[in-house]
């Protein structure tokens, strides 16, 4: 456990409150004190107000009511510069860096210091100064598209601190990263609170990262802090009672069944990814009724491209796909929606749902060419509105009605009307990739069950992810694929996540294991 030092206070909110026209309060009288040096978790539900607090923190929004205190002096930020200059920086989920520039230019953009001329050689020697202190390992000349996502990360953080930032915000700092990447990132992390940095790291979804690294922990709940504690009080089921307001199982049990009849063949599928390079190669698999297959592996490694083009999104360069017996390689997704497959995307807005569309309409996206939803041109809106209305309470997704936009929904709710759409439609396939990315543990734990309960309905689900305690928990059968191929194809009997966990990674060890 990593042991919080004695540091003083360097931020206190005092009665925050936040409310948007929608009717909705994101935050409800906050309180919070934040102590030099420490590593602050801050968890609670999807929508629970945490990037709404931090954007506050930020100077992105402004409170309603409520005062910031910044090393004992009352603060107001009217914009993010106000907050930069008093030592404030953030790391947001959705990276803000300009891909075609360098690492470099990346960081010093921008910078009050830089004046009408940059001077870069000054510039980059500050620079390695500080990576240098850090312990932080990069290439300066390197262009921004050419790096991981856990490299991404490590320049906006550079980025932040060569501004002077003494208070770090990181919100989901770890929901895109591999697992290798997160241990380099939470090492990272760990230094920079060394340096009396105080940081505040969202692990929302992912509670064992709360405990490797931080000092303490606050947990709000629909926008109010319901506990504050030391990292040396909590416990995993704890913090997950505090933030859903009740005790949660993790026990999720997969029923063994018998294969069902087959479904889907894929055979020496290939298909090449948006730069023109291959994607994957010479796939083979068969999907059965009522059976989850798990395609485990570390993204970038061709499956959202074999996920796209399973469902038609992507044109194959090879191989062909069988749904039903049916030669459907050459068929129209719209064809393929008919038929009965349906598409979980990762992208929950822009690809699954339309942002500034109502619920009503992002429902409509799975339903509008069905016969009683559409004659003659024209949109039966008040069926659809039926719909919208019986996913919002089948599937507990918290709105303040169907006419709301999808971009007013928290991660989790919007992913629940996703889910939930796709399930009143009972369709015979559902693809499901990286179906839990970013999601809380209440709302990670909902989805999970919702797609065991597709086996019970006879559903067969094909489950991309790269959680392999999520694989192993759900799939019947797992396929590890690295550099575009499947390593194996295995029946989930006594199989170990290091084993798997090797296999994506390059490793193969354990191949022919159990081989289905």
């Amino acid at each position: 456990m990593f042991t919080r030092p004695d540091s003083e206070s360097i931020l206190e909110i005092r009665g925050l409150v936040k409310r948007f026209p929608n009717g909705v309060t994101a935050l409800d009288h906050v309180d919070l004190v934040m102590k030099r040096g420490e590593i602050h978790a801050i968890l609670g539900e999807n929508g629970a107000g945490k990037t709404t607090l931090m954007n506050i923190l930020f100077g992105i929004l402004q409170p309603d009511e409520g005062e910031i205190y910044l090393n004992g002096e009352k603060v107001v930020f009217r914009s993010p510069l106000d907050a930069i200059n008093k030592g404030i920086g953030m790391v947001h989920q959705h990276r803000r860096l300009i891909a075609a520039h360098t690492v470099l230019e990346n960081i010093i953009l921008g910078h009050p210091n830089t004046g009408k001329f940059i001077d870069k050689k000054k510039s980059r020697k500050e620079v390695e100064e500080l990576c240098r202190r850090f312990g932080f390992k990069i290439d300066l000349d390197a262009r921004v598209w050419q790096l991981s996502a856990g490299e991404k990360q490590l320049v906006e953080i550079v980025r932040a601190l060569y501004r002077g930032a003494k208070i770090l915000i990181l919100d989901e700092p770890t929901s895109v990263l591999t697992p290798p990447e997160i241990d380099a990132f939470l090492d990272s992390i760990k230094a920079v609170s060394k340096e009396k940095v105080t940081l505040v790291p969202f692990v929302t979804h992912k509670l064992p990262e709360v405990f490797s690294i931080s000092h303490r922990v606050t947990i709000l709940r629909r926008g109010k802090v319901v506990k504050s504690l030391s990292i040396a009080e909590a416990s995993i089921p704890k913090l997950a009672e505090y933030m859903v307001g009740r005790e949660l199982s993790f026990e999720l049990e997969r029923v063994p069944t018998e294969p069902g009849a087959e479904i889907l063949r894929v055979e020496k599928l290939s298909a090449l990814n948006d730069k023109g390079l291959v994607a994957f190669k010479d796939v083979d698999f068969v999907l059965r009724q009522g059976e989850i297959f798990g395609v485990a592996g570390v993204t970038g490694n061709g499956q959202q491209e074999l996920a796209e083009t399973i469902m038609g999104l992507r044109k194959p360069v090879g191989g062909k796909i069988y749904f039903d017996g049916k030669d459907i390689t050459k068929t129209s997704v719209l064809d393929r929606l008919k038929m009965g497959l349906a598409y979980i995307p990762p992208e929950r807005i822009g690809v699954a749902a339309v942002g500034d569309l109502s619920l009503v309409d992002n429902v409509l996206l799975m339903y509008y060419f069905e016969k009683e939803m559409s004659r003659g041109g024209m949109i039966n809106y008040k069926l659809a509105k039926q719909y919208t209305e019986k996913v919002i309470s089948e599937f507990n997704v918290v709105a303040p009605g169907p006419t709301t936009k999808a971009a007013h929904l928290s991660g989790g709710n919007l992913q629940k009307l996703i889910l939930g759409r796709v399930l009143l439609k009972t369709p015979k396939i559902i693809i499901a990739n990286l179906p839990t990315q970013g999601l809380d543990i209440a709302a990670e734990n909902y989805v999970r069950r919702k797609l065991l309960e597709c086996k019970q309905k006879g559903i067969s689900v094909v489950l991309i992810s790269e959680n392999l305690d999520e694989i192993l928990q759900l799939s019947d059968r797992v396929a590890p694929i690295f550099e575009g191929r499947f390593v194996d194809i295995l029946e989930n009997i006594n199989l170990r996540k290091e084993a798997i966990g090797a296999m994506i990674a390059g490793g193969f060890a354990e191949r022919g294991v159990n081989r289905a």
